[in-house]
C-alpha cells in the first residue's frame, strides 16, 4: 500500500484507483488475450528480433516493477506507449538506427511490440494494490499512446492544409501470422510529414492507427480520436486493406456489422452501435472528391469509385446487391467496403462529420490493395516473414496513398 504522504500527492482519481481495492487485485494475471497469445509463435518473434524491438517489453517490465504508485506507473505507461509510436514512426521514415534487417516501412513491429507491452501490463504485480479499473486505465493509456491517437498536432497559422489519416492493425492472423496491414504502414510512413497538393498548397499529414476489435469501436475509440480534430482539418480519410490489385474510394457506408471475427476471435452481427441510435442513419456517404481521385494518375494500381452496397429493400427481408448504391428506405447489410471494421470506421467517421455539422468537409474511406507476398512465399507454413516483392508492394501502396491524398487535398 502507498503511504499516506504518497496518497496525498496523487490526483484524487489516482488515489481511488490505487486504494479502493480488494487485496486479491494486487496481483497480476497469468491470463493473456487472444491477440497476446499469438506472440509466442515463430513469425512474431522473428519480426520483433529482426526489427530491434524485442528488448522493449523486458525494459518496460523492469520499469513497471520500479513504480511505487499508480501515478508512477501511469507515467511509465505513457512514456513507453508514446515512445513505441515515435520509434515506429521514426523507423518507417528513416530516422535513427533501423535496429535490424527488416525493411523500415514494415508496420508489424509496432503491432507485435504493443502486444508484448500489454501482456507485461496484464501480468504486472505492483508494489501497491490496484483496482481492475486502474489496470484498465493503464491499458487504455498504453493503447492510445502507442497508436498515435493522443499525439495528433497541427501547426498553427494559415496557409497550410491539414490532413488526418487513420490505418489499422494487421488482421486474420490465425490464417497467416506473418501478414501486415498496408494502411498501418502508410500511417507510420506519413505521420507528421508534409506534402505538396495538386493545387500547389502545402499540407501537413497526421495519422493514427485503430485496433481490429469490435468492442473498441463500440466503446467509441473512433469518435474519441477524431472528434477533437475534424473541425480543424481540411480533409480526412480512413484507410484499410481491401481487395487484391486495386484501390477503392468507397462511396457509401452502411450501419451494419456482418459478424466476421476480429483479432480477439469475437464476432458481432448487429446494427453498428452508436450514441443516439434514434437519429442513426442506415447509410452515410463519402465527401472525398472521388471523381478527381479516380481520374488522376496516382500509381501502379487502378483506383475505382465503388458505389455498390448490399441492402434490405424497404419492406423486404432478403438482401439485395445494389451496384448503384442504396434505394430509399432500405436497411444496410453492407457498405461499399463490406460490413467489417473498415466499413464501420468509415461509417463512424462520416457520421461524426455530419453530426458535427461539417457536411462540406471532404472525408471518407479508401481501401488499399491487399499486401501480397511474392510468388513462392504464399504458404504460411513454409514461407518467410518477408521478401523483395512484399516490400515493393508495400512501398508502392504507401506511395500511392500519398499521391491520392495530394489529389484529394488539392481538389477543393
Amino acid at each position: 500500500m502507498p503511504s499516506i504522504r504518497t496518497a496525498l500527492a496523487l490526483p484524487l482519481a489516482a488515489v481511488s484507483l490505487a486504494l479502493a481495492v480488494p487485496p486479491a487485485s494486487a496481483t497480476g494475471t497469468t491470463a493473456v488475450s487472444v491477440e497476446e497469445a499469438r506472440l509466442d509463435r515463430a513469425a512474431p518473434q522473428e519480426i520483433l528480433r529482426r526489427s530491434g524491438f524485442a528488448s522493449l517489453a523486458p525494459e518496460f517490465a523492469d520499469s513497471l516493477a520500479g513504480a511505487d504508485s499508480f501515478a508512477a506507473a501511469e507515467r511509465t505507461v505513457a512514456r513507453y506507449g508514446t515512445g513505441l509510436w515515435r520509434r515506429a514512426v521514426d523507423r518507417a521514415q528513416g530516422r535513427g538506427d533501423a535496429g535490424g534487417d527488416l525493411s523500415r516501412d514494415d508496420d508489424r513491429p509496432l503491432y507485435w511490440s504493443r502486444l508484448a507491452l500489454t501482456r507485461e501490463l496484464h501480468a504486472w504485480q505492483p508494489r501497491f494494490t490496484i483496482t481492475e479499473e486502474g489496470r484498465n486505465r493503464l491499458l487504455d493509456r498504453l493503447e492510445r499512446s502507442s497508436r498515435g491517437q493522443d499525439s495528433i498536432r497541427y501547426p498553427a497559422g494559415k496557409g497550410v492544409k491539414r490532413i488526418l489519416l487513420t490505418g489499422f492493425d494487421p488482421f486474420t492472423l490465425d490464417r497467416d501470422t506473418r501478414i501486415g496491414n498496408p494502411s498501418g504502414a502508410t500511417a507510420l510512413a506519413l505521420d507528421g510529414t508534409w506534402l505538396r497538393t495538386s493545387d500547389g498548397s502545402l499540407a501537413r499529414v497526421e495519422t493514427a492507427v485503430f485496433p481490429v476489435r469490435w468492442q473498441d469501436f463500440a466503446d467509441g475509440t473512433v469518435e474519441r480520436t477524431l472528434r477533437p480534430h475534424l473541425p480543424e482539418v481540411d480533409l480526412f480519410t480512413t484507410v484499410s486493406q481491401g481487395r487484391p490489385g486495386r484501390f477503392d474510394v468507397e462511396r457509401t457506408n452502411g450501419a451494419w456489422r456482418g459478424g466476421f471475427p476480429d483479432n480477439e476471435n469475437v464476432s458481432r452481427t448487429e446494427t453498428v452501435p452508436v450514441a443516439d441510435p434514434v437519429t442513426q442513419p442506415q447509410w452515410t456517404s463519402t465527401t472525398l472528391p472521388y471523381a478527381a481521385i479516380t481520374a488522376a494518375s496516382t500509381g501502379r494500381f487502378p483506383v475505382y469509385d465503388n458505389t455498390s452496397v448490399t441492402e434490405l429493400p424497404a419492406g423486404a427481408d432478403t438482401p439485395v446487391v445494389r451496384p448503384g448504391g442504396p434505394t430509399p428506405g432500405s436497411v444496410a447489410r453492407a457498405g461499399g467496403g463490406g460490413n467489417y471494421l473498415s466499413n464501420e470506421v468509415a461509417y463512424r467517421a462520416t457520421l461524426l462529420r455530419d453530426r458535427l455539422g461539417l457536411t462540406r468537409l471532404p472525408g471518407g474511406h479508401v481501401h488499399t490493395p491487399v499486401l501480397e507476398f511474392g510468388a513462392g512465399n504464399t504458404d504460411p507454413a513454409t514461407g518467410t516473414i518477408t521478401d523483395a516483392e512484399f516490400v515493393r508492394n508495400r512501398l508502392a501502396i504507401i506511395a500511392q496513398v500519398r499521391a491520392i491524398l495530394a489529389v484529394a487535398a488539392g481538389s477543393r
